[in-house]
Formats: structure tokens, C-alpha cells, sequence
């Protein structure tokens, strides 16, 4: 394993903070425009960053992320173009910020699961959050994803159970991304109330971080998140900030919001 993701929580558990991991998807506006926005993330102060890998029914994002990825395919962007990006990223701008693919899982297996791993971690990708495998269905990725160094990042949601839990948990790598909401992504204005509980629930079954996303949009929700869990994931409030800025504007809003979302002064890229 590269130690970035590990490096990274341990970081915020020294310095008493949260850790903000903004969604970045790839092609969305424009493949070029793609690693210039990841830089004023990091910037900004993003810990981590999650790339977006496009594909044609993201059934777990709502209208923001589908609108974008749909965007990204109309202009043929593929799994190499993502790979293409991360390589961009780490041999400028990313430093040692964890970089994680967010995906389907047929998109990995169409490229091909032992030679994404080889060419992922040849890139200075550190894990893959895969949103439609569930650990059950894992068997075949872990044993590429393990031998080249890579995290397999699972999910859980509100309504999973114990048992599911602790399957993720026996299989899970770098840290479990918590889905706050029974649903898709988007922005929302408050968390639910549950939140608090269903988090503790997962605190019992690992030792991992914790990061939480769906429906964190403002700072006032990272600062609660951060009671509860070691980072928030941003992705539709930022798609939409993407999509509403004109593109000279792009990476300095990126990076003035990820800033404010971590609490920091504006910050231009």
C-alpha cells in the first residue's frame, strides 16, 4: 500500500481537524478543464480527492453527478482518460493527496480488473470507491487491488445492517465512506437526525476512518460531521458551483469553496 490515505487521516487526527474530500468528475466540463479544477481543490485544502469516473447509469447520483457524468461521456471520456488525469495530478499539483476513483463496477471490469490495478497504481491512484459492489461481490477485485498496493473503499448506508456492516468491515481498506441519506446524492440543507447513531453503529464494527457524503453542502455540515466522523465528502455543491461559474472562474471559485469548507480564509488558485 502507498501509505497516502493512512498519511493522510493520521494528519487530521493530529491536527484536530476534518477532513473535506471533494468529488471531481473527470470530463466534467471539459476533460482539459478536469485537472486544473483537482489543483485548486487540493488547494483549497482538500485532503483527499475523489475522481469521478463516468458511466452511463450512475443509479446512486442524483441529477447533479448524472448531468456531469453525462457530459464527460458525450465527449468519449473513458477509463484511460481517468488514469490519464491521476497521472497528470500526481506528477503535478496532488504532492502526497490520496487520489481515489468513484465508479461502477462495469466500468473497471470492462477495462479489465488486473490490468486497472497494474495501470492505477502505476498512475498514483491510492483506491477505487466502486458504488454497485457490494463486499459479496468483491472476490474478484481484491486480489489485483491487494497485490498492486491499492484500497478498496466500500459503502454503507442507513438501512444496512449489522451483518452487512460487518462484512464491509472484514474486507474494507484506507476508510469506510458512510452514505448519510437513504437515497441518491444531491445537495440537501440539513443532515438527518439519525445520523449520530447509525455512524456510532459502524464505529463498532472498525477501526477505520470514517468519511460521510450525500447531501454536504455548506460548512456548517462539515463542522457536524465532524463530531461524528473523520472527513465530508462534497460532490453535487460543488458539481453545481462547476456548472454555474464561467469557465476563467472555475478553479478560483473550486478552490474559494473548498476553502470555506474547511474552515480556511479564500484561497486563489
Amino acid at each position: 500500500m502507498s501509505g497516502r490515505i493512512e498519511t493522510c487521516f493520521a494528519q487530521l487526527r493530529a491536527e484536530g481537524r476534518t477532513g473535506v474530500i471533494p468529488y471531481i468528475p473527470v470530463g466534467f466540463p471539459t476533460l482539459a478543464e478536469t485537472p486544473r479544477l483537482a489543483r485548486a481543490a487540493i488547494q483549497g485544502g482538500a485532503c483527499l480527492l475523489e475522481l469521478g469516473v463516468p458511466f452511463s447509469d450512475p443509479l446512486a447520483d442524483g441529477a447533479t453527478v448524472q448531468r456531469a457524468s453525462g457530459v464527460a461521456l458525450e465527449q468519449g471520456v473513458g477509463m484511460a482518460d481517468c488514469l490519464d488525469v491521476a497521472r497528470a495530478l500526481r506528477a503535478e499539483g496532488a504532492g502526497e493527496t490520496p487520489l481515489v476513483f468513484m465508479g461502477y463496477y462495469n466500468t473497471f471490469l470492462s477495462y479489465g480488473l488486473d490490468r486497472f490495478c497494474r495501470d492505477a497504481a502505476a498512475a498514483g491512484v491510492d483506491g477505487m470507491i466502486v458504488v454497485d459492489m457490494p463486499p459479496e461481490e468483491a472476490g474478484a477485485f481484491l486480489p489485483p487491488a491487494h497485490a498492486n498496493g491499492l484500497h478498496l473503499i466500500f459503502l454503507v448506508a442507513p438501512t444496512s445492517t449489522t451483518d452487512r456492516e460487518q462484512r464491509v468491515a472484514s474486507v474494507a481498506g484506507g476508510f469506510i465512506y458512510c452514505v448519510s441519506l437513504a437515497g441518491v446524492t444531491g445537495a440537501r440543507s440539513q443532515l438527518p437526525d439519525y445520523l449520530p447513531d447509525f455512524i456510532a453503529g459502524i464505529r463498532r464494527q472498525t477501526p477505520l476512518p470514517l468519511a460521510i457524503g450525500f447531501g454536504i453542502s455548506q460548512r456548517a455540515h462539515v463542522e457536524a460531521v465532524g463530531k461524528l466522523a473523520e472527513a465530508a465528502v462534497i460532490g453535487s455543491a460543488l458539481v453545481d458551483l462547476i456548472e454555474r461559474t464561467g469557465p476563467g472562474q472555475r478553479p478560483a471559485a473550486v478552490s474559494a469553496f473548498v476553502a470555506e469548507l474547511c474552515g480556511r480564509g479564500a484561497t486563489v488558485a
